[in-house]
């Protein structure tokens, strides 16, 4: 902790996690492991070897610190040469020795011994994963103190503090660029400096180096508005598209990471009905698309192809439109011009289209601009207008913010169940003091943002891990007791933070702009302390009073350390003002949360009990959340009932005393010990018992011994389990106790009063029912908004079964409860589809398909559909055995209606092979459609016949037009590889050594390019390792296919089963059989977020992370934290 404030000038630290004379990197063990990061396939993406980092670490957070935070060029080594960082000591170095530098040079600390102490205590915090920056300071920060490293400058700019100057940056790292958030004005000029054109270039300068901004973009004319120059604008609709379209082609940081924007615009806009629906008519353009063939996942073309999708779209409602709404009134909206009213619409009428749209498709967020500039700290400087991308920053326009995140576990005492106050607070004053020193060395991407950042000085503190904590306490998320804590935890973070502003004030001085403003935000001040008191009576100048710390259900200890920390904060800034604005919020922490091993990020709650823990190399095992025997512990269970409870939410990994399906049983089927074996070193990682039972795991020698054919087992439709005579209810028996219910309810031995406290954000498991309702959610951002500077990025998690209704009480709860904002999703509301495999076990439609309704069938499936209701392959299930077991072919007629010749692209791609064989020469082409797949085959041979060069075009034209109609390709590879014709014998081909016939090589060679078939060829390709030196890491070349066919694509073909267009696959992907662990990490993630994207970096289905997204594979962020 910090020593009283003294006559000496500087800040005073002692140590409270490190040692006198002993180094914090020797204070941890270190382990040197390889990160391998794949994609679905099992294609390799990315490796490095010999990791250096704290034993602690996950393999994760390695993999995070290895392709994301190691600087992979320019770093100097012992022989003179430069390469990339290769050690987590590298870097904590880099960042902690650029912030005391600066530290130093500006006379921040009392004596060179308070600044060694900083060094160390950040040191220790970051390798202990207790708190850290967010990811543009691991980007940028001390690449020119610690490596020397230059470059041309890129138009930023600074206010040197030695002479209050702005100053254009002459050096690209000389200043790093720190802030994660931006929020930047538009003003409503085409052209010219601060316009709208401006706009897009000043926005691509952040996203460049891995931040997110957000605008509002209410000052530009609505459509119709006159222009001075004569004329009617084209309205903000039009320029926004614009706006998008460039978001969309900048990936963030250098990396494949989406840009991260916000789009604000006030409710009395005269395009606010467009801006509302803007979201809703581009989903109805999707679903045309996807109908028509394109891709539905959220990197595919269909998406792509639309508008709105590179920004969260968020509107500013006043305290008056709720007013108007009760009194069932019109609400007016007005010119930007003249400010004259354009329009009236029933408010009603407007608040159901606000609903509908954000049920529809998770779009408008909600902004509440009067209470937001309620508690606005500097309004003599102009409202509070936006917010960043993930609405946790909300300041004046042209402003930004750093982030650091605490890891609240790594305070948190298990045997005792206590917080570790002490060390928290002293955390939070070293971090404030960490950002505070960012704001000092930070060039920014234009003179406004320079000038405003230099005069206001925000930050943004916040924490983690909440959640996980609550759970390992034995308290329930949604429960008066998580709220009483979690807001003393806030009310104590805010409250360090001021008075750590106010103790640096009293020496370097306020803010530039704290005279001017200090009226308010000493008001603003005594609020927050009020919330610590709960004095509802004691608010000022505000409308909604928020909830305080309720003292009946908070533990004395933390209400004490709040009630002081608050009390503190308010009489040091009386006294000397504050050195920053705003100090704190609550960021979605997605890859910096994943960095420190965090379960949950920012207030969230988890989102499921049952995990999958990356191994090194790569692989995944499947362990139970870390909180849940500690939980159980606090709750009194024996260890012998925990043991049961865990085991029956992850299951018991093994095939002895499973019921039905076990070694005995196996054995009796024909099963060696050796399959066996193999079955029970896979079951670690599957979701389902169906992962591990197929021609991947026991191979084909297996299958066949045992009877089977590889026209079955090579079909993904069918079913190990079920072809050896087990029946659906003895599979998920087995499947119970060997992989687990993902989920505690019905364990043995659980209390029914204690199922409160293991409910996430999504229903767990295939039988799990339970999840914690919207109220829980926005009821615990009502607890922790009233000490926060800004506001809270979160997600309101809905049932897909929500309805128009919920999503109404939810955003009106939100605003009564005092939120600044709110931001609701609907699982299932977006059309697109992730890139996963479907669990073995077939779902059994509810009604049957019958003769009587095939005609309205065949017309449902040329039509889009809700995917989240209905599955391809559970309805193409159905309809086969419909087809295969009557006599009356009326179904089969009817499906055949729909079957249409699907054309191909006027420019396409595709690829051309040349190969001899036995000598003669020849050349395969291809053509292919937007997605990858398929659609057309060129032969050609040099000095053959004419004849035969005939016949093999015309044979060449069959074989395409049977692909346009849709005839698999695996059809037609498994009808003609090993044809037997001259010339045959060896073969000059990479792959292929040896074919019986030209036909016999061209369908190996196209089952190995577009199927993966391993199994056809002779020479597999090594897979490409990316940026394993000193290269960018960059966009790698779009996966070509990986798309899952549509309802609209459906193919009826004669075969003795059910089929649909193969998975296409990127042409040098080809299948690993021990890829398991990644179908099951990916069936999971599907299983709690049905509609969840794939991550842009690896292609594995990402999770929700406050308002953003975030891949456990990889720990990529599609936000901007």
């Amino acid at each position: 902790m910090s020593k009283k404030i003294q006559s000496v000038k500087g800040l005073q630290f002692t140590r409270q996690f490190t040692k006198d004379e002993v180094s914090p990197f020797d204070m941890f063990e270190y382990d040197y492991r390889t990160s391998v990061i794949k994609n679905p396939t099992g294609e390799i993406v990315f490796q490095m070897d010999n990791v250096e980092v704290p034993k602690q670490w996950s393999q994760i957070a390695t993999d995070i610190l290895a392709q994301k935070y190691f600087r992979k060029a320019g770093v100097p080594k012992e022989d003179g040469t430069t390469g990339r960082e290769t050690t987590v000591k590298q870097v904590a170095h880099r960042l902690a020795h650029c912030w005391r530098v600066w530290g130093e040079r500006y006379d921040y600390f009392a004596t060179p011994n308070d600044a060694q102490i900083f060094y160390d205590e950040l040191v220790y915090s970051i390798l202990n994963q207790a708190c850290v920056p967010n990811s543009p300071q691991w980007f940028n920060t001390g690449l020119h103190e610690v490596y020397g490293i230059t470059g041309k400058p890129q138009g930023h700019y600074y206010v040197d503090p030695k002479d209050s100057q702005l100053k254009k940056s002459t050096n690209a790292y000389e200043r790093p660029q720190p802030h994660a958030c931006f929020i930047l004005s538009v003003n409503d000029d085409l052209v010219n400096e601060g316009g709208i054109m401006d706009l897009w270039v000043r926005e691509a300068r952040i996203f460049k180096y891995g931040s997110g901004v957000g605008t509002n973009f209410s000052s530009i004319r609505g459509e119709g508005e006159k222009l001075s120059g004569g004329g009617t604008s084209s309205g903000l609709m039009s320029f926004l598209k614009i706006g998008d379209r460039a978001a969309g082609a900048i990936k963030s940081g250098g990396t494949t990471r989406r840009a991260a924007k916000m789009v604000c615009l006030d409710l009395d806009h005269p395009e606010i009905q467009n801006f509302i629906n803007w979201k809703v008519e581009e989903e109805d353009k999707v679903a045309a698309l996807i109908a028509a063939g394109y891709a539905s996942d959220y990197e595919g073309e269909a998406y792509r192809t639309v508008s709105g999708q590179n920004s969260n779209n968020s509107i500013r409602i006043p305290n008056e439109f709720f007013d108007v709404l009760d009194n069932d009134g019109e609400w007016e909206l007005k010119a930007r011009s003249d400010g004259r009213v354009m329009k009236k619409v029933k408010a009603k009428e407007l608040w159901n289209q606000i609903n509908y749209a954000a049920w529809r498709c998770a779009d408008p967020g909600t902004q509440y601009d009067t209470t937001i500039n309620e508690w606005h700290t500097c309004p003599e400087g102009g409202p509070i207008r936006a917010s960043n991308p993930c609405s946790e920053y909300m300041f004046l326009d042209n402003t930004a913010c750093n982030l650091a995140s605490v890891n609240l576990r790594r305070f948190f005492d298990e045997e005792t169940n206590t917080f570790n106050v002490e060390g928290f607070e002293h955390t939070c004053r070293l971090w404030t003091v960490v950002l505070e020193i960012s704001v000092l060395m930070a060039q920014f991407p234009s003179k406004e943002v320079a000038q405003l950042s230099y005069d206001y000085r925000t930050l943004g503190l916040g924490f983690a891990n909440l959640g996980s904590m609550l759970m390992v306490s034995g308290i329930a998320y949604d429960s008066e007791e998580a709220r009483g804590i979690a807001g003393a935890i806030t009310a104590i973070m805010t409250g360090v933070s001021y008075k750590t502003s106010a103790e640096m004030a009293s020496f370097l001085g306020a803010f530039d702009k704290y005279e001017a403003n200090k009226e308010h935000m000493l008001r603003v001040m005594r609020n927050h302390r009020a919330a610590a008191y709960d004095a509802t009576e004691a608010y000022e100048g505000i409308r909604i009073k928020p909830q305080g710390i309720n003292a009946k259900y908070c533990p004395d200890y933390l209400l004490k350390a709040a009630t002081k920390a608050w009390d503190d904060a308010v009489q040091l800034g009386e006294k000397f003002g504050y050195r920053n604005a705003q100090t704190t919020v609550i960021a979605p922490t997605g890859t910096i949360g994943l960095v420190m091993d965090c379960d949950t990020t920012g207030v969230e709650p988890d989102f499921a009990l049952v995990k999958f823990k990356k191994l090194s190399g790569g692989g995944y095992f499947k362990i139970i959340n870390q909180s849940v025997p500690a939980a159980l512990r606090n709750l009194k269970y024996s260890e012998k009932e925990i043991e049961e409870i865990v085991a029956y939410a992850k299951g018991h990994a093994s095939l002895d005393k499973a019921p039905f399906i076990n070694t005995k049983t196996l054995l009796e089927k024909g099963f060696t010990t050796e399959d066996i074996d193999k079955l029970n070193a896979a079951l670690g990682a599957a979701f389902e018992i169906g992962f591990v039972f197929n021609v991947y795991t026991l191979g084909e020698t297996c299958l066949e011994r045992l009877g089977f054919t590889p026209d079955q087992y090579g079909d993904f439709n069918w079913s190990l389990l079920e072809a050896l005579g087990f029946s659906d209810e003895e599979i998920e028996a087995a499947n119970v106790y060997i992989c687990g219910t993902m989920t505690v309810e019905g364990a043995p031995y659980l209390k029914d009063e204690h199922l409160p406290v293991f409910d996430c954000a999504n229903k767990c498991g295939q039988i799990g029912e339970r999840y914690i309702h919207a109220h829980g959610h926005i009821r615990m951002m009502g607890a922790a908004q009233p000490f926060l500077s800004g506001a809270i990025s979160k997600t309101i998690n809905l049932p897909n079964e929500a309805t128009q209704e919920d999503i109404a009480d939810s955003y009106r709860l939100s605003w009564e409860l005092g939120l600044k904002a709110c931001a609701l999703y609907r699982d299932g509301s977006k059309l697109s589809q992730p890139l996963s495999n479907k669990s073995d076990k077939k779902k059994k439609l509810d009604d049957p398909i019958s003769e009587e309704n095939a005609a309205a069938l065949a017309a449902d499936i040329s039509t889009m559909v809700d995917m989240g209701k209905l599955t391809i392959d559970d309805l193409l299930d159905e309809m086969n055995k419909r087809v295969q077991s009557s006599a009356d072919t009326t179904l089969k007629r009817q499906l055949a209606m729909i079957v249409e010749r699907r054309a191909l692209p006027a420019k396409r791609r595709g690829f051309t092979q040349k190969a001899k064989i036995n000598g003669q020469a020849l050349f395969l082409r291809t053509g292919e459609y937007n997605d990858g797949t398929l659609g057309e085959i060129f032969i050609d041979m040099a000095k053959e016949g004419a004849t035969m060069r005939s016949m093999l075009n015309c044979f060449a034209i069959a074989i395409s037009i049977g692909l346009q109609y849709g005839v698999p390709l695996e059809e037609y590879v498994e009808k003609f590889v090993f044809t037997r014709f001259e010339p045959s014998g060896m073969v000059d081909h990479p792959n292929i050594k040896t074919t019986t016939s030209i036909i016999d090589f061209m369908f190996r060679s196209l089952a190995y390019e577009y199927l993966g078939r391993n199994d056809l060829v002779h020479v597999l390709d090594k897979p490409e390792v990316h940026n394993t030196g000193s290269n960018e890491w960059d966009e790698n070349t779009p996966t070509i296919g990986d798309r899952k066919p549509e309802l609209s694509e459906v193919r009826v073909v004669s075969s003795t089963g059910a089929q649909t267009a193969p998975k296409a696959q990127h042409r040098t992907a080809h299948k690993k059989a021990a890829e398991k662990g990644l179908d099951a990490v990916n069936a999971a993630a599907k299983s709690m977020q049905s509609d969840a994207p794939a991550c842009n970096t690896c292609g594995h289905i990402t999770v929700r992370s406050g308002t953003c997204y975030k891949c456990l594979n990889c720990g990529n962020s599609m936000g901007c934290s």
